[in-house]
């Protein structure tokens, strides 16, 4: 193109460096170009697409467990599309579709699942018996088979054309990109990246981007960014040419067999997710250079994904092999990539750590980079695979290392709703941990946290079951529930997030970025949201006021390291507030139940009246030997307090907590209960009845909104023109009428026998005797949702292949006028 930069000598600056030529690099770089940042610089310490790029198999699977991620693997396929009209170099773009075959009952319940979510999603999809996919796979083995899953719009790519597509698309709108160019170091300055340095020259930058793929751990050491991965083996053979194969065969995916197989000139791609996959060197013992390189061929460890594919296959014992392929990918701790912009350091940018999925996500997690750096925020949902999630101690070698070996099998496990990763662990353990562990505990994890979700009963085995149906686990969360509505039940919630945000200006930053009014006397909590400007929800907070210029906030355990960035991305020139993470300083018990009060008076001396102590009142007080800080506050619905505690005096008040507590009942309850407990009341979460695309008057949450006053807050704007046009979507209660019958989250809401909705969270509970929870629905014909709305006509749920009566509220089905919480 007339006016294209060349590739000789490098700039001195430019406004934005993207480090990696691969094809999470080009398409960033692209997307940028795209919205008009053309002055970008891409440096590949190799060739272009020769590191993990090069070597992919080249899947673009379209439907995934977020309509988020949907999104963008739906975008991905759209844009490879487009790409040969814009740039004149084919991407290699087959709409083959694809087959999912289940052998199992419970992965037939997936597929179910999976066509019901497509519905959701307005998605085409198809169950198929299994002649009806032998039908679409002439070659396919049927004999042990229940059924399939027919989703036409899966496609192959040639991943190494896409890169390049990519590429000349970037630099046609001026972007300059350099080979054969190393990073060595990236320069920074109070908080802020503001260049990097080459084996060819430095190069001043406002914005940095990581996208080295399995090198992007080191390179974010280089300025003391931790990018949690870690390279894993993953392999496929390529087969010599078989009669009956043709060039638009679609994609096959046997899960159960752990393999998948897609066309490749007359042959096939045979590669998979073993249960057991093999971590390879650590990110700081990468070769350099590895380039267009494979690893050693290891048949043994292939074995099981061959003898699965010539079970499903049979031709392919007698057909010739071509090569098995051995490439390293990047793997993370929770098998999301990662991508945004650095909690420690302003301007990089990380997209990074794709799992197998690269391809598949690289155009559209390009695109949501580049619109994350050029609006300042995400433009959509993408919780699940934000930096934030992780934390410093996520990027230990050795840990990962023995994470990602689970890791790569998950792909195509049964994605069981409850599933606990079981390696790498125990990690983050409360103090109280071996005393809940001797009780019986049954640990999930969450932040690395070991938390406890469930208690085995005495004379049982403390394990988590996986089922669609439901589990033997159900009846001790069950009991713990009703407890903690009759009696009282102590909650280890030592995971909870917790910062201190501290100075002069604490206040006016908190009114700025919270919805609701924290303007408060010390010794007052208050729930209230954080948005985005298209008035999303960013964090789920109780805000306590300490003193005049100090606040506690506690946040979901997921959530503390999001947060924290969160306000302090949002801090002015001039403004004094530091903002501390105390997560680990405190431990949390909540006491919650009709009994609370009694118990904890037992232990000191405060009134603990309603008139002495109100609701969302939060002071220091004397418990036993302990002086803890004791808030009135509740997550399931009953009277309560929050008692945070110093972490050596965690034991103690435990301790005196059981034996006060002995003859009133007092049990020991988890997050299972706790996730029951909160459904019945309506309260929502964040992450899946809060995101960043719902706003505080879609979910119900409007009263924690200071609307009614003249205080600006982030997201107000868009809010009152929310407000204005009425909710697309609401978020309702519900509960079922079937008691046998099980949800989890995530199923399909019909109304009038059409999709109109989809359920956020789901439990069964002890109070209703069904299965509850909370649904985001919508009219068909999209208009704004009324009340009268969710009275008319017949709602219905579907869960697996069954269709069920559900009845919808917008208020709570347990308490609706709280006065159990006010005791």
């Amino acid at each position: 193109m007339e006016g294209a930069p060349t590739e000789g000598d490098l700039p001195d600056r430019a406004r934005v460096v993207v480090i990696g030529g691969g094809v999470i690099g080009t398409s960033t770089a692209y997307h940028l170009a795209r919205r008009g940042w053309s002055d970008v610089v891409l440096l590949e310490q190799g060739q272009l697409s020769c590191g993990t790029t090069w070597h992919a198999a080249g899947l673009l699977g379209q439907l995934r467990a977020t309509e988020s991620g949907t999104r963008l693997v739906q975008y991905s396929a759209r844009l490879y599309g487009e790409l040969e009209a814009e740039t004149g170099l084919a991407t290699g773009l087959k709409r083959c579709g694809g087959v999912t075959v289940a052998r199992t009952p419970e992965r037939m319940v997936q597929l179910r699942r999976t066509a019901a979510t497509a519905d959701a999603y307005d998605l085409e999809c198809h169950l198929l018996t299994p002649a009806q996919a032998r039908d679409r796979y002439p070659i396919l083995e049927i004999g042990d088979l229940l059924g399939a899953l027919w989703l036409p719009g899966d496609c192959t790519v040639n991943p190494v054309d896409v890169t390049a597509s990519l590429a000349r698309g970037a630099r046609m709108r001026g972007v300059h990109i350099a080979e054969r160019t190393r990073v060595t170091d990236i320069v920074t300055s109070a908080g802020r990246v503001t260049g990097v340095v080459t084996d060819r020259g430095a190069i001043e930058a406002e914005v940095v981007v990581n996208c080295a793929g399995q090198w992007a751990k080191e390179v974010g050491l280089l300025c003391g960014v931790d990018v949690p991965l870690h390279s894993a083996e993953h392999f496929y053979v390529v087969t010599e040419a078989i009669a009956g194969v043709h060039s638009d065969l679609p994609i096959l995916r046997d899960p159960d067999g752990y393999t998948y197989v897609k066309e490749e000139v007359g042959g096939l791609v045979v590669g998979g997710f073993e249960p057991k996959a093999k971590p390879w060197v650590a990110p700081d013992a990468l070769p350099s250079p590895f380039e267009f390189q494979l690893l050693e061929e290891d048949w043994d460890h292939f074995s099981v994904l061959m003898e699965s594919a010539v079970h499903r296959i049979p031709v392919l014992q007698q057909t010739g092999l071509k090569k098995l392929f051995n490439g390293p990918e990047s793997f993370t701790p929770d098998n999301q990539f990662i991508l945004g912009e650095a909690p420690a350091l302003g301007g990089f940018f990380v997209g990074a750590g794709f799992n197998s999925v690269g391809i598949a996500s690289g155009g559209g997690a390009g695109r949501a980079l580049a619109d994350w750096i050029v609006e300042g925020e995400p433009v959509s949902d993408l919780t699940a695979v934000d930096i934030r999630r992780f934390a410093p101690f996520n990027a230990n070698n050795r840990w990962l290392r023995d994470r990602v070996g689970e890791v790569l099998g998950l792909h195509y496990a049964v994605p069981w709703p409850n599933r606990e990763l079981a390696t790498a662990r125990p990690f983050r353990r409360s103090p109280l941990h071996h005393l809940l562990a001797a009780k019986g505990a049954v640990f999930g994890s969450k932040m690395g946290w070991e938390r406890p979700n469930v208690f085995a009963p005495t004379g049982q085995e403390p394990r988590l079951d996986y089922t669609w149906d439901r589990p033997d686990w159900l009846a001790w969360s069950a009991a713990e529930q009703t407890a903690t509505r009759e009696r009282v039940a102590v909650f280890d919630e030592t995971s909870f997030g917790k910062l201190l945000v501290v100075g002069r200006d604490a206040e006016a930053v908190l009114q700025r970025l919270c919805t609701a009014d924290v303007a408060v006397e010390a010794g007052r909590a208050v729930y209230t949201g954080m948005l985005n400007e298209r008035a999303g929800y960013e964090a789920d907070v109780t805000v306590t006021r300490l003193t005049a210029d100090r606040y506690l906030l506690v946040t979901s355990a997921a959530s503390p390291v999001r947060d924290a960035a969160w306000i302090e991305r949002h801090l002015r020139g001039g403004e004094h507030v530091s903002v501390v993470d105390v997560s680990s300083a405190l431990a949390v018990l909540g006491v919650m139940g009709p009994g609370s009060r009694e118990l904890l008076g037992r232990l000191g001396s405060t009134d603990l009246s309603d008139d002495a102590f109100p609701f969302s009142t939060s002071r220091e007080i004397a418990l036993g030997y302990a002086t803890v800080r004791a808030t009135r506050i509740t997550y399931v619905g009953e009277l309560g307090w929050e008692l945070y505690v110093p972490p050596e005096f965690a034991i103690g008040v435990y301790e005196d907590l059981l034996g006060a507590g002995s003859d009133l009942g007092l049990v020991d309850a988890g997050y299972y209960a706790i996730n029951s407990l909160r459904l019945d009341k309506g309260y929502r979460a964040f992450g899946s009845d809060l995101t960043p695309d719902s706003t505080p008057l879609e979910a119900g949450l409007r009263f924690t909104c200071k609307l009614a006053t003249a205080i600006d807050f982030v997201g107000r704007p868009a809010l009152e023109a929310a407000v204005a046009a009425g909710p697309r979507r609401r978020l309702a209660s519900f509960g079922l009428r079937d008691p046998d019958a099980m949800l989890w989250g995530g199923e399909l809401v019909l109304h009038d026998g059409a999709p109109a909705g989809q359920v956020s969270s789901a439990a069964w509970s002890a109070t209703c005797g069904a299965a509850v929870g909370l649904a985001y629905v919508w009219r068909g014909d999209r208009g704004p949702v009324r009340a009268e709305d969710l009275a008319s006509g017949t709602w219905e749920v579907m869960a697996g292949d069954r269709v069920m009566p559900m009845d919808l509220r917008l208020g709570a089905l347990y308490d609706p006028t709280s006065v159990r919480v006010r005791g």
